[in-house]
């Protein structure tokens, strides 16, 4: 009863008080002297702060309950502030207990003198207990409290200066005692909230028992206080530190928790995943999709399909776990666009005060007051929109990157293929970014109709139906949009598919770019790749097209929209005058329209390029999965491994039974299924029927070694713990001692990307000692003997594999190619065809007299292992002890190479300038001064028509003042078509030229260079920067210009306007440019560390994808997943301080913007006798607009300084040392040369690079043509690096090669490669057509390359494919056995057919008897040409004419096989070591 009577006296209360406040107009408006009603102080106002913390605290009381953060111990701080709000209540209860004492001496105060104090008094007493309450849940400065004690003191200020003018007035009159008593406690009460305020604006210490956190360097934001945020204050001193020095890795702040990675996917995942019941293979499995041990379990069930061929959204899951956070910035943009239309009616308050000559001053005061404070409310709470928007589009980010991440490592074989790696590094780079493009805007979808809406309502309320005609021309405009929007998406995914392709080439090509020197196939790829690239830019050029007639509807659409309501207005009825006010008003109402209206279509044009990322996101994420449950790993029969399994391409039938324990070889020709075999056990294959199961952990040595880009150390550890003990023995048995001697840093050398410091042989150990360390029960090891020396083969095989090795009583399946191990063996299994057609012991197999017994009786003896010496790429194992640092400090080049040039030169803007041409670019400003001068003429115009007089209730000339006005305006359209045109194609131009420079740079860049940078930091220029370089750096400059002219023009009109503006004007030219100065700095600096730290994330991914089989083998997935989340962390440290400084800048130079807003308005205020009121409403309504355009022009400089990077980062790597001229037109070799293929060194010395140790050292010797010559040596020996010299890879450092007496080093280098023919240690292939991998050029006919095919024994396989010839080759040759593609190489050789034949160990991947054909082949084919093999297997070279032994860079021997044996040198220890002396 009571609660309602008080509602109803605050009901009563609340009308008398503002009846009385308009009542008493005259005290309160018309006066020079203004004041508040008594009754309007003591209610609305007193009661404004308690109705607003009332009103906040049950949702703040839930926030806090939810937040734990730990207690902060009772400070002074905190002391004082509870008592100073202890002392506000009994203020306020005084007064309260003052009017029963005035009841008590038979005087009855008017009722609010009770409810007053009583409400204030609670609500005091409420704020002291949140004060301890805050405390107690670790809150350091409350947002919530400062706003309650800036209103406070905001509503005590009126009653304050009302109390002391009182006071002052009847300073004569004696006042009675309740006055003063009222007086006295007021006054206390009003300087007690000013402490209260004071106080709370420091922050409490941080609190005890937070969640522990042992960040050496976490963020301030964490710990800064209320203001600070909303200012983003707790930046400075970053952007100091940014500014005074060169920033590094260390001075970056720890992520906060919730954007670190992990945190992110695993709630993104948790969040989407399908309901587990839904979740089905689309095999024949029914099992729920999760993995065994620490698999990576989050991503899983986001991928996969459900019942009735339902797929699991990703989008919905996006929504579900990142929309909630981003709902909050939807909250701010909600509040900022109806602030934004304050100031419109602000500003017709003016024009009105400007008209009235006899209102008071303080009037236009107060509005420019009230202008200014609404524009910085604008600006604190626009830049807290964008924060939220930013980091929601970081987190976004994060999150695909993750889940791509960890599908990359459960997806099929198949699946694989089907997305190369270039692409999935597309996904992670450019599809995620248009994520967090989009987020940035993403508000604008609901909020620019809800601006649309309210600024037709004001416009309504100005200029009535006649808006209706402006609305006609709005709605006309949207199916136009739209049909722009549906073709730039149709353009966006041709130009993608264009974009995937050409990054898939480009990864193949700087794969395999060894290859295509020797072969010297560099123009054929280099067309290729510019005729895809011709392709991508015909689309961005038809997108240009349409861009440009979008700019021109989006540009003239606010002013199409506002001559049709003004003509409609004025001409509807003649009485209808265009006065300042409606001019103006609805000019600024306009104004706000030209915002969303221009961003509409890029929002569209965004959210249909995001539809199509989302759409190959979704794609990529649907592939099938390797089901996890197709190796059964429970315990079959005691101590049995057992596998049964059907499949369609490689293996049929199989049945094999494991014992434990057991030493199982597999043997069988090339590409008959012994790699499929271990690939089906390790749950690689697709299983059709059948069984496999496995008992116990798995190692896995893979044909071809998979080597990380990390320590030798970490490389065998594997992630184990370190056993030195072990790890020494280890190395012993797998004899890498030796190596490790040898390298420089020992077992803490850093091995380069793809093992590439290591050769093959080393590799292998390296990937054996991996799974040796492992202590695995079952190892599957695919042929690792066949790329070392046979004495270190039988060295790890009896120390190792073999029946005494380490692993004895382990259970080994060894795939080999080697027989000599074959008797010691516990169990042989014989593949032929994918089928098992022989299987039993040694003897078993030789009393059966089947072709297997047949086949070791012809090879027995030819049994010898050759280890491949180390390769041009080996670096680092000859560095004198000088200059070992070279490889650690490579690791970081790039991060000091990007930090050295700490100023974005004027050369790199004039780089682009010149790639765009610099005539263009001169035209393109002309066109911006002369659209801005076309839009301010329009603008004048307007405002002389406004204050044309009104004659009669009408203005004359209507129609001409229409004419002009409507003319000014379609010039200046038309002029933005023009230039967004001419800027859009000079930005395609620079896009096309930048990158045929960069192109070319990279296929004539020496191969050392490609020793040395990973290919992910290559791939990086073609992806990230080329695509910044095409799509970003374009419409930034477009933007900014725009902007940039908005601003002049704006400063132009108002200094026009108001002439005193141009005091002003310096002082705040010079803090704008000098915060942005400031800021650019660190902003810069920032972007460099983000793009630096890019390129590790898919370094790592492009490593992850090569050896995933290695991964899940040795069920690594959750530490790799690990390390990406960990790289990706990495990059988003530097991502978010440039968030942020983005918003520390925004809000500094918006201030700026809002003081020209403030001095617009006083100085209109202050001549208001000098001004009329069209001059007026021109100068504020463009002063309104200039902040917006700052804004702009703030990030969009930024993005230009930091996205012009891009352009300086292709241009080092288009200046990069070039190898020498491909063709030297007037040292050209005759046309049949070399026709004899002799070849001679003199006195020839070599070295990998300047200052490191000569490989080759005073070489002498002369190869007669048609001479068989066999290189052999230990490792180190050079005897690769004798081939690659031949080749030109490596330059002389002293000497010459002559061929056919010709010095090779006069002549270009494809004239060189062209002529010699070499069948390489690693077969490369490429994707694409397998005539294409033999013949690039097209230079042969079909009957040639079949008869190459059938030399090189591929002719059954090639012609059993349907499409025989066009048999589509995966990346990397992927779909082929590594026999095959050794054999394609060969079928190569043998289409070139040169003179000179150099084999470098190139048949180490193939059976015997398919050595033996190849060599009968070489011996056949090549019988009168000059044969250069380094020796794999020494019997396939004792029939050579001559042996070359190398040792230490040296020739040792160089004599005839016979002779050699005879002499008793190194050449007979070797030959002895192989049972053929």
């Amino acid at each position: 009863m009571f609660l309602l009577r008080v509602w109803t006296f605050f009901c009563l209360s609340v009308n008398k008080c503002l009846f009385s406040f308009f009542q008493d107009a005259n005290l309160s408006i018309h006066t020079d002297n203004p004041d508040l009603t008594p009754c309007f102080q003591n209610t609305i106002l007193a009661w404004i702060p308690s109705i607003y913390l009332w009103t906040a605290l049950p949702f703040y009381l839930l926030y806090l309950k939810r937040s734990k953060r730990g207690y902060i111990v009772l400070s002074m701080l905190s002391r004082f502030k509870t008592l100073f709000g202890v002392l506000l209540w009994c203020v306020s209860w005084a007064d309260l207990f003052y009017s029963f004492h005035e009841l008590l001496q038979s005087r009855t105060p008017p009722p609010v003198y009770f409810v007053t104090p009583l409400v204030i008094g609670i609500t005091m007493l409420l704020a002291t207990l949140l004060i301890q309450y805050e405390r107690l849940r670790g809150v350091q400065s409350s947002g919530v409290l400062i706003i309650f004690w800036f209103l406070s003191v905001l509503c005590a200020v009126g009653p304050f200066r009302s109390k002391i003018v009182t006071t002052t007035a009847q300073w004569e009159i004696q006042q009675d005692l309740f006055t003063r008593f009222r007086s006295a406690t007021f006054y206390i009460y009003f300087v007690l909230l000013i402490i209260e305020l004071i106080l709370s604006c420091f922050k409490e210490k941080p609190p005890f028992f937070s969640p522990a956190s042992a960040d050496p360097n976490p963020s301030p934001e964490l710990t800064s206080g209320f203001l600070s945020r909303l200012t983003f204050w707790w930046f400075t001193s970053f952007a100091i530190r940014g500014y005074k020095k060169p920033l590094e890795d260390k001075d970056l702040w720890s992520l906060n928790e919730d954007d670190v990675s992990k945190n992110i996917v695993v709630s993104d995942c948790l969040v989407c995943s399908p309901r587990k019941e839904d979740v089905t293979y689309r095999k024949k499995s029914n099992h729920a999709l999760n993995h065994v041990g620490d698999g990576p379990e989050e991503a899983e069930v986001l991928i996969r399909g459900k019942r009735h061929n339902r797929k699991p959204s990703f989008l919905k899951a996006l929504l579900r776990t990142f929309g909630p956070y981003f709902l909050i910035g939807s909250f701010f943009k909600l509040i900022q666009d109806l602030l934004s239309f304050v100031n419109p009616q602000l500003l017709s308050v003016l024009i009105s005060f400007i008209k009235n000559k006899d209102a008071p001053t303080w009037w236009g005061f107060l509005i420019a007051a009230l202008m200014f404070t609404c524009t910085v409310l604008q600006t604190l709470i626009v830049h807290q929109h964008f924060q939220y928007c930013f980091v929601t589009g970081m987190r976004l980010r994060t999150g695909i990157t993750g889940v791509i991440y960890r599908k990359s490592l459960v997806i099929t074989n198949s699946a694989k293929r089907s997305s190369t790696v270039g692409e999935i590094v597309n996904l992670m780079s450019v599809d995620a970014q248009r994520f967090m493009d989009l987020v940035a805007f993403l508000n604008m979808l609901w909020s620019a109709p809800l601006q649309t809406c309210l600024a037709l309502y004001f416009l309504w309320q100005a200029l009535g139906p006649s808006v209706l005609a402006g609305v006609a021309v709005m709605v006309l405009l949207i199916p136009f949009n739209s049909a722009v929007a549906i073709k730039t998406r149709a353009f966006q995914v041709e130009q993608m598919q264009y974009k995937d392709s050409r990054i898939k080439l480009m990864n193949e090509i700087l794969g395999g770019i060894k290859v295509l020197k020797l072969y010297a196939w560099e123009p054929s790829f280099s067309e290729k790749v510019l005729e895809i690239r011709k392709n991508e830019l015909r689309v961005l050029k038809k997108s240009a097209y349409l861009n440009s007639l979008s700019n021109f509807a989006w540009t003239s659409s606010p002013f199409l929209v506002a001559l049709t309501t003004f003509a409609v207005y004025v001409l509807v009825d003649e009485r209808n005058t265009l006065d300042a006010e409606k001019a103006f008003v609805s000019l600024s109402l306009f104004n706000i329209l030209k915002f969303p209206l221009a961003m509409l279509p890029q929002l569209i044009s965004n959210i249909a390029q995001t539809s199509v990322s989302l759409k190959r996101i979704q794609q990529f994420l649907s592939h099938d999965e390797l089901d996890p449950n197709c190796v059964e790993r429970n315990v079959i029969a005691p101590g049995k491994e057992f596998g049964a399994v059907l499949h369609a391409c490689f293996l049929h039938s199989i049945n094999l039974l494991v014992p434990s324990g057991a030493l199982v070889a597999v043997v069988g020709h090339v590409g008959c299924g012994k790699s499929s075999l271990l690939s089906a056990l390790l749950g690689e294959m697709e299983k059709l029927e059948g069984e496999v199961a496995v008992k116990g952990s798995v190692a896995y040595v893979p044909q071809q070694a998979w080597i990380q880009n990390a320590t030798l150390k970490d490389n065998i550890l594997f992630g184990q713990a370190p056993n030195e003990q072990k790890y020494q023995n280890i190395l012993e048995a797998c004899a890498l001692k030796a190596d490790l001697e040898v390298l420089p840093g020992g077992d803490h050398t850093e091995i380069g990307e793809k093992g590439i410091n290591l050769s093959g042989g080393q590799r292998q150990r390296v990937s054996l000692a991996r799974a040796v360390f492992s202590s695995s029960d079952i190892y599957l090891l695919d042929d690792p003997l066949s790329a070392v020396d046979s004495h270190v083969a039988k060295h790890i095989f009896d120390q190792v594999i073999g029946p005494d090795g380490v692993l004895k009583g382990k259970t080994r399946v060894l795939v080999t190619h080697g027989i000599g191990f074959l008797p010691q063996v516990d169990h042989i299994v014989v593949l032929a065809d994918g089928k098992i057609s022989e299987m039993g012991s040694y003897q078993e197999l030789l009393k059966q007299n089947k072709a297997f017994a047949e086949f070791l009786r012809n090879y027995a003896l030819d049994e010898n292992i050759e280890e491949d010496e180390l390769t041009s790429t080996v670096l680092l194992f000859l560095c004198p002890p000088h200059y070992r640092y070279f490889l650690c400090r490579n690791k970081n080049a790039e991060n000091t190479l990007s930090l050295d040039i700490l100023q974005v030169k004027l050369t790199v803007f004039w780089q682009y300038m010149k790639a765009v041409s610099p005539v263009i670019s001169l035209i393109i400003c002309f066109l911006y001064c002369c659209q801005n001068a076309a839009a301010i003429g329009a603008n004048v115009w307007l405002s002389d028509w406004t204050n044309e007089p009104v004659i009669n209730g009408t203005q004359h000339n209507t129609s001409m003042r229409i004419g002009v006005y409507a003319a000014l305006g379609l010039l200046q359209g038309f002029i933005v078509f023009v230039s967004s045109f001419t800027l859009a194609m000079g930005g395609i131009n620079a896009a096309r030229k930048l990158h045929a420079a960069l192109l070319e740079n990279k296929f004539h860049t020496p191969q050392s260079f490609y020793d040395t940078t990973p290919t992910g930091r290559v791939i990086n220029r073609f992806s990230k920067d080329i695509f910044v370089i095409d799509e970003v750096i374009p419409p930034t400059i477009l933007m900014f210009l725009g902007t940039f002219f908005v601003s002049l023009s704006t400063m132009i009109v108002i200094i026009a306007s108001t002439p005193l503006f141009a005091v002003v004007i310096v002082p705040l030219a010079v803090l704008y440019f000098f915060v942005q100065r400031f800021y650019v700095a660190t902003s810069r600096q920032l972007k460099r560390l983000e793009s630096v730290s890019r390129s590790p994330i898919y370094s790592h991914f492009s490593e992850t994808i090569s050896g995933t089989s290695v991964i899940r083998a040795y069920q690594r997935e959750k530490s790799f997943i690990d390390i990406s989340d960990r790289k990706v962390d990495e990059n988003q440290k530097c991502y978010y301080p440039s968030i942020v400084s983005n918003r520390w800048l925004g809000i500094r130079v918006e201030f700026v913007g809002n003081c020209i807003v403030l001095f617009a308005a006083l100085f209109a205020v202050i001549g208001k006798s000098s001004l009329n009121a069209g001059l007026v409403g021109l100068s504020v309504s463009y002063a309104l607009q200039v902040t917006l355009a700052l804004n702009w022009m703030v990030r969009t400089t930024s993005d230009l300084e930091t996205n012009i990077v891009a352009v300086e980062r292709i241009k080092e790597y288009s200046e990069t040392e070039t190898e020498a001229p491909w063709i030297i037109e007037d040292k050209r070799p005759p046309a049949d040369w070399p026709s004899r293929g002799e070849l001679e060194f003199v006195n020839y010395s070599v070295r990998y690079r300047k200052g490191l140790d000569l490989v080759l050292k005073d070489l002498n010797l002369q190869v007669h043509g048609g001479e068989k010559i066999g290189i052999v040596g230990r490792t180190g020996a050079g005897k690769s690096s004798m081939t690659l010299c031949l080749f030109r890879i490596l330059e002389a450092a002293k000497g010459e090669i002559r061929i056919d007496g010709v010095r090779i080093s006069e002549i270009g280098l494809h004239d060189l490669r062209s002529r010699l023919t070499i069948i390489p240690q690693d077969p490369v292939l490429f994707s694409g057509t397998l005539r294409m991998n033999l013949d690039p050029f097209n230079k042969y006919s079909d009957e040639e390359v079949w008869k190459a095919l059938e030399l090189s024994h591929l002719k059954k396989f090639v012609s059993s494919q349907p499409s025989m010839l066009e048999f589509e080759c995966s990346e990397g040759g992927e779909n082929l056995s590594v026999g095959q593609r050794q054999l394609i190489c060969l079928a190569r050789a043998l289409l070139r057919k040169t003179r000179i034949l150099i084999l470098d160990e190139a048949t180490a991947a193939i059976d015997l008897e398919t050595d033996d054909l190849i060599q009968m082949t070489i011996r056949t084919q090549f019988e009168d040409c000059t044969v250069l093999t380094i020796a794999h297997r020494l019997n396939t070279i004792m029939d050579y004419t001559r042996i070359l032994v190398l040792d230490n860079g040296t020739i040792a021997e160089f004599d005839t096989p016979t002779n050699l044996i005879a002499s008793r040198g190194i050449f007979y220890g070797m030959a002895k070591d192989a049972g053929l002396a």
